[in-house]
């Protein structure tokens, strides 16, 4: 796909793929760029649309029994039942062969990356991803990292090597499609947006 397309195509449930890199409880306890509570809705909503839409997940953590400790337990419940998560020790999730063939076992192009820290655990794999010739995109909101300064480093490296930055609720809006689809209820809700569920009760006011 020339690079001029892949900024163009849409994000579907068909073509796309969730993987959520590193959000354990050590390296979000570090977390200096987005309040921790906030971090784990976002990444906590972007499992359970995805899951919502049929988007299959790659979930993997880098020394878990040691340095990082285990996946936050909100996003361990958020997952499908059965999702295994693959323990690395290898910095660039990429460059774990369980973790690429996990992704290879998917089938699709279109790579959503999130992960703690942002320039190094969602950064690193979504670029090799790149290289790879998968389209990557990083929802920044459902990663964080230990200082603005990182935090703007690693948006300025993935922009210069073309992965698509983006948010979790546009990236699973935008894989619905359809408002009118029988999912949609599902999506909104596990997307918990506080306005638009205030948005919802109103409407529902007026129905009564």
């Amino acid at each position: 796909m020339s690079e001029h397309s892949k900024f163009l195509e849409s994000i579907t449930r068909e073509n796309a793929a969730v993987v959520l890199v590193d959000h354990q409880v050590g390296l979000v306890s570090g977390l200096r760029d987005i309040p921790v509570g906030e971090l784990k809705h976002n990444v906590v909503a972007l499992a359970r649309a995805a899951t919502a839409l049929g988007i299959p997940l790659v979930v993997t953590t880098t020394a878990a029994g040691s340095m990082w400790g285990p996946t936050v337990p909100e996003l361990v419940e958020a997952l499908p039942a059965g999702q295994k998560i693959i323990d690395r020790s290898t910095v660039n999730a990429w460059h774990d062969d369980r973790v690429r063939e996990a992704v290879e076992a998917t089938g699709r192009q279109k790579l959503i990356f999130a992960g703690v820290s942002l320039e190094v655990c969602a950064a690193l794999p979504a670029i090799s991803a790149t290289a790879a010739e998968y389209d990557a995109y990083v929802a920044v909101d459902a990663s964080g990292t230990f200082s603005q300064a990182k935090r703007e480093a690693g948006l300025l490296r993935m922009q210069q090597a073309g992965v698509v930055v983006s948010d979790y609720a546009t990236l699973m809006v935008e894989a619905l499609a359809d408002n009118a689809a029988p999912e949609a209820g599902a999506v909104y809700a596990a997307l918990d947006m506080p306005f638009a569920v205030l948005v919802g009760q109103i409407s529902a006011a007026y129905r009564a």
